[in-house]
């Protein structure tokens, strides 16, 4: 064989497999949950079916600070406004802001900061999903000053998909990508080792009764963030970490709403137990973790099958129980009758 025809084999060879590997890759369901995104997870086997409930355009606007009743501190939980959307239908005026614009924590000076942003209403929640929790509340111990400027925006910070994502080629993925997710994917399928980490910290793992709370095809696993294990449980002392916030700032009404890690909801439901024991003890925030308990059974993808977060329909069932802890507060919004 002559090396010019050896090089032509070796170049249609690797041909055929870039092909291939582009193939598989184009049919590879675009991902529209977060968790088989960065585990490459195929959608077509995690992907959530349920259509979300349609929330009013003016419901889901936040006001300026200046108008603001109360004021929403939060993560991811926080970006799509659909909970707090439960609040302003009933005459609340909200504004939310994010940990991450306040690198990760609240400082000494936070009603002085609060005050010169304009705000002048009595209630602030401190909204944090349970596997960071922790580390905000170390980091607000060592936090004297306020260092940026407030800044909340009006419409939500992401816009979640309004129907189940249809078919589409998939050409922003990596040409290896597919390959990949069909491995991760198949491996879920047919492995019984619930540990078996596919991608970033990514997890499927087996879920009792999970065709009963699922809508994805592979319904009795869903994915899950290996995070909600690596970061461990929350204890009696982050309760008392939260307390003394609270007491720190008494200018305005402090609720923390602790959201539990789907990881716990699914899998490990006594997990941080003493912690929400201590927090309903000290009239710290609502019970979301029994919340989330009894709802899983009751809304099929209470949390998404696919990503770590609630769906829209529990994202709203969400907002009522938090409507219910507020109004313990603010009896009626400003302006209406109680």
């Amino acid at each position: 064989m002559t090396p010019a025809k050896l090089w032509l084999q070796i170049f249609l060879a690797g041909f055929a497999v870039i092909v291939a590997l582009l193939a598989v890759t184009l049919t590879t369901p675009v991902p529209y949950g977060d968790l088989s995104r960065i585990g490459l997870m195929s959608d077509r086997d995690f992907g959530w079916k349920t259509t979300p409930p349609h929330v009013d355009p003016e419901y889901l606007r936040a006001v300026p600070v200046t108008q603001a009743d109360i004021l929403v501190i939060g993560d991811s939980f926080s970006m799509t406004n659909r909970w707090q959307s439960v609040l302003t239908k009933e005459g609340y005026r909200v504004t939310t802001i994010f940990w991450g614009q306040l690198d990760e924590r609240i400082c000494d000076d936070l009603d002085g900061w609060l005050d010169l942003a304009g705000f002048r209403g009595k209630l602030v929640i401190l909204e944090s999903v349970e596997r960071l929790l922790a580390g905000r509340l170390d980091n607000t111990q060592t936090c004297a000053h306020m260092r940026v400027p407030f800044d909340a925006k009006t419409k939500p910070f992401i816009e979640p998909p309004a129907e189940v994502p249809g078919f589409a080629l998939n050409w922003n993925a990596k040409l290896s990508s597919g390959w990949h997710t069909f491995w991760n994917t198949r491996r879920a399928e047919t492995t019984d080792d619930d540990n078996a980490i596919s991608g970033y910290w990514t997890k499927a793992r087996s879920v009792p009764d999970g065709c009963t709370m699922f809508s994805n095809r592979l319904c009795n696993k869903a994915l899950f963030f290996g995070e909600d294990d690596d970061n461990g449980e929350l204890t009696p002392k982050n309760a008392e970490q939260m307390r003394s916030i609270t007491q720190a700032h008494r200018s305005r009404s402090i609720m923390w709403m602790v959201i539990p890690n789907k990881t716990t909801v699914y899998v490990a439901p006594d997990r941080s137990k003493d912690f929400v024991t201590a927090l309903l003890k000290d009239g710290l925030g609502p019970d979301l973790f029994s919340f989330a308990l009894d709802e899983k059974r009751k809304i099929r993808d209470f949390f998404l099958p696919n990503d770590t977060h609630i769906s829209m329909q529990g994202q709203l069932v969400l907002g009522a129980r938090m409507l219910e802890a507020v109004r313990k507060i603010l009896p009626a919004p400003p302006g209406k009758a109680s």
